[in-house]
């Protein structure tokens, strides 16, 4: 016997002890199903707006939404992206809030802000401590009611610069101008949904600032909006609020929505499109029922069965089964009025994407013929019900409990639409998932096959990207014009003090839960930190691995053994894990950083043991099959090729080497993926020696974080990890401690030929490591490039327009911590960008010192921000093990406030620039060479050409 073959059969034989059988059954779907419920309460103010109050006590925080009836869809031809314009103006200043909104939100601790455009609406959200509740409403009712004294003709240059950055950003991205070629085709010329929510350069160019207000007063009126409070508020306590701060507002014309009939294609059409990316895509697209369609959920499930759920029909014959496919998907993107079906499949490279197409239809055939089976839809229901819950923990965002009560109010005119939704998903059969697939998967599609080559650039192309003004008849809808928008209702009525801001009231401290230990019979450190408010817990069980551990020579190798891991085992193969975890209502999925691989669990509180049981098979018995290896090593080589099609996926691709040299093991920072050379050779024995080295009780621990309690999971976790038999031999070791090469700063150039936009990104290794105190160091950062109001992004994208944003961070590891800048920009503004970061960095750390009201800034927004940054389990788990790994105390977060309290600017001054040197930054950009290295010779430093790996 070989030694690899020796070393494979102890990895194995010493694992397949004392797992526990899966013989515990799932928790019924009904008594899930149960356990989802937002209680919610409702009031409508005399001026129409509808507000939706749901009490939710477990943190001092409240979520605050504006959700606007007003989409991309109402937008009249000449003026599309003219919504979206909106969302960015109304962040930038009202007649009694000036200036930047995010300034405003920053210094009150408000986590989870945005706001978003699509077809159907626009919506704003922050969650704040709620001693700073008032503030917040006052900040969006000032923008809902004295929006315009602040509106200038700078601000929306500015903004629509923006904008149309975010839309280079966008389609610079591989198949980024795939979905203007779909809804070309889709939706007749004149349909509301034809044109994309981004909008047309030639229309934003075109916008303005009379043509812009009138937009505003037409539609942003309270009658046509929903505020949702959620959180820890009463209904009482709303009413007031709501009253005092929105009530005074007059209503306005209401919105008046364009019909919208859902258009059938006459006959298949066929189509063949040029891009720059990594592998060819066959995809199928059809016009369905919008949310309140009779067959959506059907429709949902039938789509989750075909290409959504891991053990998918097209995953198992296209991946799994004849591996002429690298990925598949199939969803449906819902919307009010209608929706859209994409299913498709990423072809692995050699395969014919013909037949690829041709297996794909043949497999969407069959389910519309013979329909799906009692345990397929009981697994997609189950999944959803999961998934519902574990977005629920959140009362804000972009999915918690808030937004789906507004958006069921305002899409359905009810706030539970989710629970009826769920309620149908339940209790779906067969038969009527396939009759759903067959009504609406039956007529014709579109069919459009994407090839690696030079992306089409005709004028037909670019009008339908939106780059030129569209076509006579191209465009959107006919059914409003400019002309035929109401007037304005401009009649004032009685309103609150807006001389000054409403002060914020006391803000409630930090509250982060104990940690527990415990350690098993062999050793395994287990730390427990619970959190019992909704019934799921998260385990992750964490080797000291990483990327940073695998062989210099073989970059890949961790993230092909962990791609794996789940991918089969000693019992199970890979489709039996993917349909247990349904089944489960679970996730199980692996993760890695430079310094660890893990093994992360989401389960259910009822279904908590054979969670666990999963887990703990997939962790100590993978089988690492031949078939499978070749397989996702397949995958994992398409992997790095989109990494590489992708400009700000190669900077960071790049970024490594040339920040830690050859030597460190931090050199594969940006690359865990792996080389493509390094991977066309490795081997099933390469894999399995990185498991038995690294993958070992010796170099474990158990992190968990949810609805239980040390006495109930430690007997759960020995059962399963503690018999695990401890290996005492000599492992590898990383040594973090390696030297890092110190050069001068120059630029790395990487062609991207035809890139409408560039990407520059500056990077440079510290002397200081996660273990060093970087609180003034990370503060200070939070000046220069940290969060959304920076010195940074103001030059690039507030004051200049040149980027849709730009920022730095000081990003912490257990060795040496690194600095990083980085900023997209328009191609034609390339040289001028990065001599501004230049000139920015440099005057951080010499001649501009950081203000005391930047200092003060921070300190607030840090302070107040720190509960909202704990709202979830997933970053309770995050938290509790940087605690671990980096030594930290357990009070370490409790204790930030005080230390954020008593930090100086000469302290943050002092901090950074002791370790950010400007004269060494490294920057990277990647962009068109033949635009770009002229501007760049004008910056002054070197300039040094890198040649991305060939993926082919």
């Amino acid at each position: 016997m070989s030694f690899r073959a020796a070393l494979l059969a102890l990895s194995l034989s010493t694992a397949l002890v004392a797992v526990p059988a899966f013989a515990v059954e799932p928790a019924p779907l009904s008594e899930l199903v149960k356990s989802v419920d937002i209680p919610y309460q409702q009031f409508t103010l005399p001026n129409g707006l509808r507000v939706l109050v749901h009490t939710d006590r477990k943190a001092p925080l409240v979520h605050v939404g504006v959700w606007y009836h007003i989409g991309s869809k109402d937008e009249p031809a000449g003026k599309t992206g003219f919504a979206h314009l909106f969302e960015h103006i109304m962040f930038y200043g009202s007649e009694h809030a000036p200036g930047d909104f995010f300034n405003y939100l920053q210094d009150i601790g408000a986590t989870d802000t945005n706001g978003t455009t699509w077809y159907d609406r626009t919506n704003y959200f922050e969650t704040v401590p709620t001693g700073a509740l008032d503030r917040a409403m006052f900040l969006e009712s000032d923008r809902m009611g004295y929006l315009l004294g602040g509106l200038t003709q700078a601000r929306l240059d500015a903004q629509r610069g923006v904008v149309q950055n975010e839309k280079r950003q966008g389609d610079n991205q591989p198949f980024g101008t795939v979905d203007y070629l779909v809804n070309d085709v889709l939706f007749p010329v004149g349909h509301p949904y034809r044109h994309q929510t981004i909008g047309s350069m030639a229309d934003l160019n075109a916008a303005s600032l009379a043509t812009v207000k009138n937009w505003f007063s037409s539609h942003y009126a309270p009658n046509n909006a929903v505020l949702v409070l959620a959180g820890d508020i009463d209904l009482p306590t709303a009413k007031a609020k709501a009253s005092k701060w929105f009530g005074s507002i007059p209503a306005g014309p209401a919105n008046i929505h364009p019909v919208v009939p859902i258009p059938t294609l006459s006959a298949n059409i066929d189509k063949v499109m040029h891009d720059q990316v990594p592998y060819a895509r066959v995809q199928r697209s059809w016009v369905v029922e919008g949310v309140n369609g009779h067959d959506t959920e059907a429709l949902d499930a039938a789509l989750s069965i075909l290409g959504g759920l891991s053990s998918s029909r097209l995953d198992n014959a296209l991946v799994r089964g004849d591996k002429s496919a690298v990925g598949v998907s199939a969803g449906l993107e819902d919307h009010e009025s209608l929706s859209i079906v994409t299913i498709s499949a990423n072809v692995k490279p050699g395969q014919d994407p013909a037949a690829v197409a041709s297996h794909l239809d043949a497999i969407v055939a069959d389910f519309i013929k013979q329909g799906p089976t009692a345990d397929e839809v009981r697994r997609v229901a189950t999944k959803e019900v999961a998934g519902q819950i574990a977005g629920y923990e959140t009362v804000g965002g972009f999915s918690g409990k808030g937004p789906t009560l507004a958006q069921g109010l305002l899409y359905s005119n009810d706030p539970a639409k989710y629970k009826k939704d769920l309620a149908e998903t339940a209790a779906l059969t067969p038969t009527r998932v396939r009759d759903a697939a067959a009504k609406w998967l039956g007529r014709p599609a579109f069919r459009l096959t994407v090839l690696p080559g030079v992306r089409e650039d005709t004028p037909e192309m670019r009008a339908i990207r939106g780059d030129v003004a569209p076509p006579a008849g191209r465009g959107a809808s006919h059914f409003r014009k400019p002309g035929e928008w109401p007037a304005t209702v401009v009649t004032q009525n009685a309103a609150p003090d807006r001389s000054s801001f409403p002060p914020v009231g006391q803000l409630a401290a930090l509250s982060f839960p104990s940690i527990e230990r415990a350690t098993l019979a062999n050793g395994i450190q287990v730390f427990l930190a619970r959190r019992p408010e909704t019934p799921t817990a998260r385990v992750a069980v964490s080797f000291n691995a990483g990327t940073s551990a695998d062989p210099r020579d073989a970059v890949g190798t961790q993230s092909l053994m962990l791609a794996l891991m789940d991918e089969g085992t000693q019992r199970l193969n890979s489709i039996q894990i993917a349909e247990a975890q349904e089944r489960l209502g679970a996730t199980i999925s692996g993760a890695t950083t430079l310094d660890r691989t893990s093994m992360q669990l989401y389960a259910l509180k009822p279904n908590l043991a054979p969670s666990l049981d999963l887990l703990a098979d997939i962790v100590r018995n993978p089988a690492f099959a031949e078939g499978e290896f070749q397989r996702l090593r397949a995958q994992q080589l398409s992997a790095v090729a989109a990494t590489l099609a992708d400009p700000s996926n190669a900077a960071r691709y790049v970024a490594g080497p040339i920040a830690f040299g050859p030597d460190h093991p931090y050199n594969v920072w940006g690359r865990g993926n792996g080389d493509p050379a390094a991977l066309a050779k490795l081997t099933r024995d390469d894999v399995v020696r990185f498991h038995h080295d690294w993958i070992v009780p010796s170099n474990a621990q158990v992190f968990v974080v949810g609805d239980t309690t040390l006495a109930e999971i430690v007997p759960l976790l020995e059962s399963r990890f503690g018999n695990w038999p401890m290996d005492r031999r000599a492992r590898p070791v990383k040594d973090l401690t390696a030297a890092v090469p110190v050069k001068a700063s120059r630029i790395y150039l990487v062609d991207k030929p035809g890139a409408p936009q560039s990407v520059l990104r500056g990077v440079l290794a510290l002397p200081v490591t996660g273990k060093s105190d970087l609180v003034p160091l990370e503060s200070a950062n939070d000046v220069l490039g940290g969060g959304f109001i920076n010195r940074l992004n103001n030059d690039l994208r507030e004051e200049k327009g040149w980027s849709y944003g730009a920022g730095s961070a000081v990003t912490s590891f257990e060795g040496p911590a690194t600095f990083l800048a980085v900023a997209p920009v328009q191609t034609d503004k390339t040289g001028e960008s990065l001599s501004a970061m230049i000139a920015d960095v440099k005057a951080f750390a010499t001649t501009r010192p950081i203000e005391a009201a930047e200092l003060a800034r921070s300190v607030n927004g840090a302070v107040r921000a720190l509960p909202g940054e704990f709202e979830t389990s997933d970053a309770v788990l995050g938290a509790l093990q940087q605690i671990v790994w980096l030594g930290r105390a357990d009070y370490y977060y409790v204790g930030l406030p005080a230390r954020y309290r008593a930090l100086t600017t000469t302290q943050l001054d002092a901090a950074s620039r002791a370790v950010i040197d400007p004269a060494h930054i490294a920057w990277i950009v990647v962009g068109d060479a033949k635009v770009i290295r002229p501007q760049l010779e004008k910056v002054g430093l070197p300039i040094e050409t890198v040649e991305l790996p060939k993926t082919n």
